[in-house]
């Protein structure tokens, strides 16, 4: 029993040295990171986001046709401080990296904020420890959650994988060419998850969902392609109605969003699991864009 106590105390003395260690390093690169963005300064910016996430912020901005890295700072509130939190936990695993903190996280957009909890994830590459991502957990429909925070007790994000480090770094997307055409593909898919590959360079994954994201590098003059995966999640019935679409969407004001490509099944239809299709940006297709 001796034996196993020492242990114990030996290996939350290890783990405190490691938070530690790791806590001013991710605090120093997070700090960074936000007097970049305040300061509207791309140089740091860059020098201070991930690889990964920083391809990943310029391809959807040129697909959105704004233009980078101006719309970097094109943002309404500048990104909260963490000065006054209360620090839960400092993470590692492998290259990956979170720290965890609590309190009234301002957004600047007005009103008394709660306490709530803010994430922050951080990657390491060969120049050190760079800001990925930032998750804000609203509390109020967790209120034993938050009772257990404000206690210190770290619970909760033990049993959150999404509070954890994966040890995972996404691969760094290639980069997209800037878009001539606005395009998002749409999905409604009740207990299924969706799978899309647009033009082989834009890829989606939907899970019960009714949402829109971005076409990164846009839709194409002529034949575009969507490839798409389907399968049925726990809990889904298999009979639900589904919907992929693609929408272009015109710059000029007036302009009405263009159904470029659907593929629906109504309640109790067959949902094929695999199935590429394609649309077609043409003349007539363009001359609406225009506004013509």
């Amino acid at each position: 029993m001796i034996r196993l106590i020492f242990a114990t105390s030996m290996l939350l003395a290890i783990v405190s040295q490691a938070q530690n260690e790791l806590r001013p390093v991710l605090e120093k690169t997070y700090s960074a990171w936000r007097e970049s963005i305040i300061k509207k300064d791309s140089r740091d910016w860059s020098r201070f986001t991930a690889t990964y996430r920083r391809a990943e912020v310029r391809n959807r901005i040129v697909s959105e046709k704004r233009p980078f890295p101006a719309a970097v700072f094109e943002l309404p509130t500048p990104p909260p401080t963490i000065a006054g939190l209360k620090f839960l936990e400092a993470k590692q695993n492998g290259r990956t990296a979170k720290a965890s903190y609590f309190g009234k996280i301002d957004f600047g957009v007005g009103g008394d904020p709660t306490d709530n909890l803010l994430v922050l994830s951080f990657i390491q590459e060969p120049t050190g420890w760079l800001y990925d991502r930032a998750d804000f957990v609203n509390l109020t429909a967790l209120p034993d959650v938050r009772k257990e925070l404000a206690a210190g007790n770290v619970k909760y994000l033990e049993e959150t994988p999404e509070a954890q480090p994966s040890g995972v770094v996404p691969p760094t997307p290639i980069f997209a060419q800037p878009a001539k055409y606005i395009a998002k593909v749409y999905v409604f898919c009740p207990g299924r998850e969706v799978k899309l590959l647009v033009n082989k360079i834009s890829q989606h994954r939907f899970a019960n969902a009714k949402e829109a994201e971005i076409v990164i590098g846009g839709a194409l003059d002529g034949l575009n392609e969507i490839q798409y995966a389907i399968t049925k999640l726990d809990g889904g019935t298999g009979h639900e109605a589904m919907t992929i679409r693609v929408y272009l969407f015109s710059q000029v004001q007036g302009v009405q969003p263009i159904k470029a490509f659907e593929y629906q099944v109504s309640e109790n239809g067959e949902v094929k699991p695999f199935g590429t299709g394609t649309f077609d940006v043409g003349a007539d297709i363009v001359a609406k864009l225009q506004g013509k």
